[in-house]
């Protein structure tokens, strides 16, 4: 299985919730770190998306505190999609 890892940064407008949290997240940037999986037996190389972790403030603000939370990327793409529609 050859798995690669993807980092990027997203940019939230607004606050926001998110993975079944009752806490409301401030608007700003978060880390977005995604595993995908090589599909073998294909002609060309094809990846599909295996896990999508999201790197969360602290509740405290002690950057030592914070979290990390494992979404399905489809959730993640649709609260994205909501902070763009809503500006």
């Amino acid at each position: 299985m050859t798995v690669r890892t993807n980092q990027v940064t997203v940019t939230f407008q607004k606050p926001f919730v998110v993975g079944g949290f009752d806490e409301v997240f401030p608007a700003g940037d978060y880390k977005v770190e995604t595993d995908e999986e090589l599909i073998h037996g294909i002609s060309f190389p094809v990846y599909r998306r295996i896990s999508t972790i999201i790197y969360l403030p602290a509740k405290s603000g002690n950057p030592l505190l914070a979290r990390a939370l494992s979404i399905a990327p489809q959730e993640l793409d649709a609260v994205l999609i909501r902070d763009r529609e809503t500006r």
